[in-house]
């Protein structure tokens, strides 16, 4: 471990209903438009490093095969067992006959024997190309169809019978969704990845996975700052500009970003911050070992919840649809 780094052990850690634990917090590798696959690449040794354990990892972020690189250079300082992988089918590789191969091309990518998580990227097979515009869709685009679904997250489970996976989840979903799912799952999601930070905390959501015992894992936990242009518009809210965050993180006397990670850790989700430099994820990881929010300050921090979703899925509306608030299934119903 290098100097200045934290001691793993004593990062938190979750259980999942079949026991296994998971590292409390982990580092993204989405880079989005703003990085390249080597600086990731790079950055995931650093974090290693500096004692983070867990990397949440996808085919869509085209990096794999780089961070593949650094996760065997780490495999030979660490065993496999101390390090926590996730990867994600993308939306491209659903139904029979492609999910298998899918995850197989990450695991060669990663240079990986098995993945600790295997994710649905998304819950339908609506494809877009890399760097493409709010504007773009796909023309074979369709709405959530459980029976499609279905048909791949019976090919998930496959995965877990044959070895090459240990859990798989969910991403992107809905509690309706969710629900057919454990309806008629045998293997139900261990986790589900969504977004959670104080100005978007999906409250009910999030009690949902808990009383399913499901565990909330969180993307853009600080309100993502580097996602791309088209994530972005007018009416979005900045978490690390927020009052109430930036007073309690002059309180503690670090970075609104470390209350952001700090909250997360402490409401029981496990948040999956990223940046590719050494200061920031180091300060991400150290905050969940040191200088506890007090129950004031996470009162606070729920009160100020502002439904600001930022990553809304324009790219995957299908003919038909509305807007993006189909895709969230907003009344309660699934939308078609």
């Amino acid at each position: 471990m290098a100097e200045e780094g934290v001691d793993p052990n004593k990062v938190p850690q979750r259980t999942l209903y079949d026991g296994d634990k998971i590292p409390g917090v982990g580092m993204g590798t989405y880079g989005s438009d703003r990085f390249s696959a080597g600086d990731i690449a790079e950055a995931v040794k650093g974090a290693a490093a500096v004692g983070y354990r867990h990397f949440d990892c996808a085919a869509a972020y085209h990096n794999e095969d780089l961070i593949g690189e650094s996760l065997k250079e780490i495999l030979e300082v660490l065993d496999r067992e101390e390090l926590w992988i996730t990867s994600k089918l993308w939306n491209n590789s659903h139904g029979k006959g492609n999910v298998i191969p899918a995850c197989e091309k990450s695991l060669k990518d990663l240079q990986l024997d098995y993945l600790d998580l295997y994710l649905v990227h998304w819950p339908f097979p609506n494809h877009h190309a890399p760097g493409v515009s709010v504007d773009s869709r796909d023309p074979d685009a369709e709405p959530y169809i459980h029976e499609h679904f279905m048909e791949t997250w019976r090919e998930m489970e496959k995965l877990v019978k044959k070895g090459l996976v240990k859990h798989i989840g969910t991403s992107n979903m809905t509690i309706p969704k969710m629900k057919l799912l454990l309806r008629d799952a045998e293997i139900k999601p261990a986790c589900n990845e969504m977004e959670l930070h104080p100005h978007f905390q999906q409250p009910e959501f999030f009690n949902f996975c808990k009383d399913n015992e499901i565990l909330p894992i969180g993307f853009t936990p600080i309100g993502s700052p580097t996602r791309p242009d088209r994530d972005k518009t007018e009416n979005d809210t900045v978490d690390i500009e927020d009052p109430v965050i930036v007073k309690i993180a002059e309180k503690h006397k670090v970075h609104p970003a470390v209350i952001c990670v700090k909250w997360a850790v402490q409401r029981g989700q496990v948040p999956i911050p990223f940046s590719i430099h050494r200061n920031e994820y180091l300060s991400n990881l150290r905050c969940t070992v040191e200088d506890p929010l007090s129950e004031e300050e996470m009162k606070e921090i729920a009160g100020i919840n502002k439904n600001c979703r930022l990553i809304k899925g324009q790219v995957f509306l299908w003919e038909g649809a509305n807007d993006w608030r189909d895709i969230w299934d907003l009344d309660g119903e699934i939308t078609k």
